[in-house]
């Protein structure tokens, strides 16, 4: 604040922009909602994989191979990039994996450089068990989700 013969004043930087909307009471109710409901799904998700004898990021990496590799094989940096961790944690983490026979690494037919990771039956088994429970727990949570997603998506705002 800029004091000026004794007044206040904004600084020209601090100034109410024209068309920024202004946040209401029920728009920070909006947003924590969304993230209580986000985080309680997260709790479950995570305690999930530990009865099944994973850590939260390990049935992360599950998914994400099975998920998010389309028709082509997901490699070390993908996981990487899903999980949103470095290469080389990414690398230490599919090193425990393999140990535990839930993934498998398959040299890339078309790029010798590349390493094409694959899940093996136990973790087909172990991610199919847990996506069953995942998707009957978003089911059961999807009234409450769509009603806390609702605020967010009306234009009168």
């Amino acid at each position: 604040m800029v004091q000026s013969k004794g007044k206040t004043s904004r600084p020209e930087s601090a100034a109410p922009r024209a068309g920024r909307k202004v946040m209401r009471d029920a728009d920070y109710e909006a947003l924590a909602q969304f993230r209580y409901q986000v985080r309680t799904f997260l709790a479950f998700s995570e305690a999930a994989a530990e009865r099944a004898g994973l850590t939260p990021q390990q049935h992360q990496v599950l998914l994400g191979i099975k998920g998010f590799a389309g028709a082509g094989a997901a490699s070390i940096g993908d996981v990487a990039r899903f999980l949103l961790i470095r290469h080389h944690t990414a690398v230490e983490l599919i090193d425990r994996m393999a140990k535990l026979k839930l993934v498998s690494r398959v040299p890339d037919p078309r790029d010798a450089r590349r390493v094409q990771l694959r899940l093996t039956a136990k973790g087909e088994e172990k991610l199919r068990s847990l996506s069953r429970i995942h998707l009957e727990e978003l089911r059961s949570a999807s009234p409450a989700l769509s009603k806390v997603l609702w605020p967010f998506r009306s234009r009168t705002r």
